[in-house]
């Protein structure tokens, strides 16, 4: 079964982290790391996809840090998750990477790992950073809301 690992769930939270903190302030990595519990070097190395995806910018010197590149609006979950999973495909040969598979044409369970991928993909497309924020009643919204 389709699995997401840490650093999807890592890189969901760290982009709440963010987005709870407004696009005003560049956030420390280290601040992001603490508040999450995530190591530090887990931490870098999941910020270092998403920078490379075009989620967050980053500022350099004593008062730098990340911030948002969109308002929390603008995310989709799924988008998030995908840049740090690379891939959320339930099996390989839905895997766009993956050399093709010679049983494709009469595999059997291909549509079924077709609707599971479908069912995942339309599911965490369906709710945006900003939806997260406010579901969690306990932190509050996002304050990066443009």
């Amino acid at each position: 079964m389709m699995r997401v690992s840490t650093k999807g769930r890592y890189a969901l939270r760290m982009m709440i982290d963010l987005a709870r903190i407004g696009e005003d302030l560049p956030v420390a990595l280290r601040d992001i790391a603490k508040r999450q519990q995530i190591p530090i070097k887990y931490t870098e190395n999941i910020m270092a996809m998403l920078l490379r995806a075009g989620m967050v910018k980053s500022t350099r010197g004593k008062a730098g840090g990340y911030r948002l590149q969109k308002a929390p609006s603008e995310y989709i979950v799924y988008d998030i998750i995908a840049a740090a999973e690379g891939n959320l495909a339930p099996v390989q040969c839905l895997d766009a990477d993956s050399p093709a598979c010679p049983m494709q044409e009469q595999c059997a369970t291909l549509p079924i790992w077709q609707g599971l991928d479908e069912a995942v993909r339309n599911y965490l497309s369906s709710f945006t950073l900003e939806d997260v924020c406010k579901s969690d009643k306990e932190s509050g919204p996002c304050l990066g809301e443009k």
